[in-house]
């Protein structure tokens, strides 16, 4: 039987596409939706996710969630991802709209519905960590969950230190850290390199002109632009579809190891950082002190170091067909 899922996602061009993997994957179910402001504002992510389900024929539901983060302005990512969050090219408005509950009641919901739930993020975490805060027993609900974001032991994409996810909303990232739920940490860094989508392997994406690799490609044109400003490399990189990929098979995560995460919430240097015990001497005596929270109340992170990046790219190819 299918596996279980919730999407929490700040709809712009790769969560789209992640979207439509998980979508149509025979591995699971998605049972919702949930939209959270990050990339973009939170209607226009809404409007967005439900673009990418009716390209998919889904009528999974979609529910609109926080606006903003849970003690700061929004800032977005619209240079990266156009204002629209997929390329700024005028796709036309889905039919469907969003739900009339709130993205936090859905997780809850969906959870208690489904014991067992698989959660993937692939935006800030303040949707989840509002629903955390109201319903602390959600650790024993969800079997696992897959956050994209962070940037573990690496440079960060928003700032040296952090990654934009996190970044957004630390306080929210910190509260999910120490919940107790089983975290699998997906960074941005496993989406460059040879991970990223070359300029070959879009051609033959296109060459496949179906509407899902249509569509794949041109909501990411600006993307694909903005990642070679930001690094110098070419292709699309897809950190969202990344994650999603783990999420539905996990031996795509070729080597992992668990460690006690910190989320950096009170420096404006560092603000965002997923700073990675991958030494294992938080419990030193010199750490004692800074780490005992973590220690305390968190399970040992599950970092994602390497992946199979022709695995992946196989994957990503088979859900656009």
């Amino acid at each position: 039987m299918p596996r279980i899922v919730l999407i929490d996602t700040d709809t712009a061009s790769d969560d789209a596409v992640a979207l439509v993997m998980a979508l149509r994957s025979p591995l699971v179910e998605v049972a919702a939706i949930t939209v959270v402001a990050g990339n973009i504002g939170v209607e226009q992510a809404t409007r967005n996710a439900l673009y990418a389900a009716e390209l998919c024929g889904s009528d999974v539901p979609v529910y609109m969630g926080a606006a903003k983060p849970l003690q700061r302005e929004l800032h977005s990512a619209t240079w990266f991802h156009g204002m629209d969050g997929l390329g700024d090219h005028g796709f036309s408005p889905a039919k469907r709209v969003p739900e009339e509950a709130h993205a936090v009641d859905a997780i809850i919901a969906t959870a208690r519905a489904h014991p067992g739930l698989e959660i993937v993020t692939l935006g800030p975490l303040t949707n989840l960590a509002l629903a955390l805060e109201r319903e602390p027993r959600l650790p024993e609900l969800v079997s696992r969950c897959v956050v994209m974001g962070g940037a573990a032991c690496c440079e960060g994409n928003v700032t040296p230190a952090a990654e934009f996810n996190i970044w957004v909303d630390p306080e929210a990232a910190r509260a999910v850290f120490l919940s107790g739920l089983k975290i699998e940490m997906v960074g941005w860094e496993l989406s460059r390199y040879s991970a990223a989508v070359n300029d070959e392997e879009i051609e033959q994406i296109l060459a496949m002109n179906t509407p899902f690799s249509n569509f794949t490609v041109k909501c990411n044109s600006r993307a694909r632009e903005a990642y070679f400003e930001q690094t110098g490399e070419r292709g699309i990189s897809l950190p969202d579809p990344i994650a999603m990929a783990i999420l539905l098979q996990p031996e795509l995560c070729t080597r992992s190891t668990e460690h006690y995460v910190e989320i950096e919430t009170t420096s404006e240097l560092t603000r965002g950082m997923t700073v990675v015990d991958r030494l294992n001497v938080s419990g030193d005596q010199r750490n004692a002190a800074l780490w005992r929270e973590a220690r305390e109340r968190q399970k040992p992170v599950k970092i994602c170091w390497e992946l199979d990046v022709p695995g992946w790219k196989q994957m990503l190819v088979q859900s656009l067909l």
